[in-house]
């Protein structure tokens, strides 16, 4: 009888986990064609009428109850080459259409789109993404964690759009050498979404909770082939490119210096479903710089990676841990320092395997005596149940040609420093539930960097409750020289709970409050800070949010710190600040040509101070070509002497316009106070080819006080993307 209550338990905990696909009765038929499909977003080919048609969409928001009012069709079709796609959207609400520009990848959230979900293992966690505003702007992404969506991936594919009052169509073509998948398999999940901002209803073919993405894997449909597609085919790409420009700092002298490079980067696709990348002398001037922030944090800020090479397939190495424990953060490797070459391999190696291999040289810096340098790291990941997995991770940095000349450069550059660690992730059938768990341990010359982190979430989110609980420790002497990770000698408890109502009725769609309390303790168990926060949204039916924020504080000082962040006085470790305060956001609707965001906050600050602090971000489009931006942060601290007042202006400016959907210029200003800095980046891209650009960069920056010359550089890259 005990045996028997034992097993019934576990089969009651587990059920979420093993549980069949929610929508695995949604099926869509794709049949072979002979005849040829012109992709011109017309849709009159013959062959669009003897195909299944995907419609009656469901409802996603403002309410998943009901069916959509705004009625969308899907034809799909191929041949031994390409996967064929025809969407049409009709207009039942009268309005025109709202697009930002043409630009690739656009924020989903501000534009009359549709998107693909493809999952081509049918593992539910991973895939790929397509898809197009109303004007043609493309989208397209490598999908991971059952959900989500990396837009920093790019493919070659073909789409047009057409327009009219009553409709919008879409037709693509995707060549099956594009994206990975497994030769044989003759089911595919799949789902397609559609947003529609003039009546604010984001819907899908399938029905999702409204409180989870259209891009939730564990909610697709099948996409049943009439047979297996196309065996997969080698796919060898080389992608050079060349390089030219000029540059000068004038904190080192007035001499302008001349830039030649030339590089490249291979693609090779081992399997069906798992590819080689090489890059020699890579080179990201092209890549836009990063956003400033003022920053009043005691710790170390994060700013995002973007160079291509380490993003496709980048949830394998930058996902693992949490965004304040990362064992391996790409932006560290050629950080000041040119990278010689590299290799990774990434992708599944069956249904419920997924490997991860980089290796990544730089070369020495004469100056600071910094040695040449090898980042190697190894990810692999198991998927268990329906839809978790486990994962392991070992991350390697290794210094070349060692020992350093004196004991100085070896405390600053150590030998190794080498990162191993387990990790468990939780996803429930149904997407409700989620969690996570791991265990790090780093490795060092010395013992001050053998230490270790552990940490562990579970959380679950229906239509109207929503909580979270965490906690986490960190070593003193966990080092991750490779990865992010901003506080050492801590441990950490948070959760949060939240509720929404829903009014039948009215201008607002839901609403409710929420409640998060965050304690830090060292590893004695003694309180070093903790932040109490308590807050009430409210989610209008045309889009637009506000959400009002109270917050108690206190802070221990474990290191010296000058609130200010400006160069003043340094307030004393050990000593103790109290204080609270109001915040507020307010974020208009996606659908007006001129949009804006105001947020700030009120109240009390370190030693007894205030600190007031407004945020607003403003936008205007003359869509689809000119889109226009700004971001203005204010901050004024009063303190007791001797910080007396510090008020300090980041301003950002942005101009975009995308004169077609292939031609694109941008110019980004930002100026800060704080930093005392002011930055211009200008970028002309053309993409003359798919996936082959021609890049016009300009950067300049300047010192604001005393308002002097820094440095300024023009480059021209070319790089084209030779496919076999």
């Amino acid at each position: 009888m005990k045996q028997f209550s034992l097993a019934a338990l576990v089969m009651i905990l587990t059920l979420p986990l093993y549980a069949q696909k929610k929508n695995e009765a949604f099926r869509i038929h794709i049949r072979k064609i002979n005849s040829p499909v012109v992709v011109d977003g017309v849709g009159d080919d013959e062959v669009w009428s003897t195909t299944d048609v995907a419609k009656d969409f469901f409802m996603v928001l403002p309410m998943d109850t009901d069916k959509a009012n705004e009625t969308s069709e899907i034809r799909m079709a191929y041949d031994d080459n390409n996967i064929y796609l025809l969407a049409t959207f009709y207009n039942m609400a009268e309005g025109g259409y709202f697009v930002e520009s043409l630009r690739r990848d656009f924020s989903f959230g501000k534009n009359d789109n549709f998107l693909l979900f493809m999952d081509p293992f049918n593992n539910q966690t991973t895939g790929f993404s397509f898809g197009a505003n109303a004007y043609g702007a493309q989208w397209d992404g490598t999908m991971y964690n059952g959900g989500s969506v990396d837009l920093n991936w790019d493919s070659k594919w073909v789409s047009e759009t057409t327009r009219s009052d009553e409709k919008w169509v879409f037709e693509m073509a995707l060549p099956f050498k594009s994206i990975r998948y497994e030769d044989g398999v003759r089911e595919w999940g799949i789902n397609f979404s559609r947003l529609d901002l003039k009546s604010s209803e984001k819907s899908s073919w399938t029905p999702i909770p409204r409180q989870l993405p259209t891009a939730s894997l564990a909610y697709t449909g099948t996409l049943v082939w009439d047979e297996a597609p196309p065996a997969p085919r080698t796919n060898f790409s080389i992608i050079p490119y060349v390089l030219g420009g000029l540059n000068q700092n004038f904190e080192i002298g007035d001499k302008t210096e001349n830039d030649f490079k030339i590089g490249g980067d291979v693609k090779f696709s081992l399997t069906s479903s798992l590819n080689l990348d090489l890059t020699v002398n890579p080179d990201f001037s092209q890549v836009e710089v990063d956003r400033q922030v003022t920053n009043l944090d005691r710790f170390e800020l994060f700013f995002p990676e973007k160079r291509q090479f380490f993003l496709e397939n980048g949830d394998l190495f930058a996902s693992f841990g949490y965004p304040t424990i990362r064992p391996f953060f790409s932006r560290r490797i050629g950080l000041g320092v040119p990278i010689q070459a590299g290799a990774r391999i990434s992708g599944n190696l069956n249904k419920k395997w997924r490997v991860g291999l980089m290796d990544m040289q730089t070369a020495s810096v004469d100056e600071t005596g910094l040695p040449s340098q090898n980042f190697a790291v190894l990810s692999l990941q198991r998927k268990v149940f329906s839809r978790s997995s486990i994962g392991l991770m070992l991350v390697n940095k290794q210094a070349i040609n060692y020992p350093l000349e004196n004991d100085s450069l070896q405390t600053l550059y150590p030998k190794f420093n080498r990162n191993l660690g387990v990790e468990y992730n939780l996803a429930s059938s149904n997407a409700l539930w989620s969690g996570k768990a791991f265990f790090l341990k780093s490795f060092s010359p010395d013992k001050n960097g053998d230490g270790a982190t552990q940490a562990a979430h579970l959380a679950y989110a229906n239509r109207k409750w929503s909580w979270r609980i965490q906690e986490e420790w960190v070593g003193k002497d966990y080092r991750a020289e490779v990865g992010y990770v901003p506080r050492n000698g801590y441990v950490n408890f948070n959760g949060e709970v939240g509720y929404l109502f829903f009014p039948e009725k009215g201008k607002i769609v839901s609403h409710g409050p929420q409640w998060e309390s965050i304690y830090y303790f060292n590893e004695n168990f003694k309180k070093t800070d903790n932040v109490n926060i308590i807050s009430y949204g409210l989610n209008f039916r045309n889009r637009s949010s506000f959400e009002l924020v109270t917050f108690k504080e206190y802070v221990e000082l474990l290191s010296p710190f000058d609130p200010t962040r400006s160069g003043k006085e340094l307030l004393d470790v050990g000593t103790d600040h109290y204080w609270t305060g109001i915040g507020w956001d307010y974020v208009s609707k996606p659908q007006s040509l001129f949009t804006y965001a105001f947020g700030g906050r009120l109240g009390g600050y370190y030693s007894d101070g205030n600190r007031t602090s407004i945020t607003s971000e403003l936008g205007y489009r003359f869509q689809p070509f000119v889109s226009l931006s700004a971001t203005l942060n204010y901050n004024h601290i009063s303190l007791p002497e001797p910080w007396n007042n510090t008020e300090f202006w980041l301003i950002g400016s942005e101009v975009d316009i995308t004169f077609t959907n292939k031609l694109f210029f941008a110019t980004l200003f930002q100026y800060n106070e704080q930093a005392k800095n002011f930055n211009l980046n200008s970028r002309l891209q053309w993409r003359y080819s798919p996936a082959s650009d021609l890049f016009l960069v300009y950067t300049n920056n300047q010192f604001i006080d005393p308002f002097s010359k820094k440095d300024w550089a023009l480059t021209l890259k070319f790089t084209y993307w030779f496919n076999k």
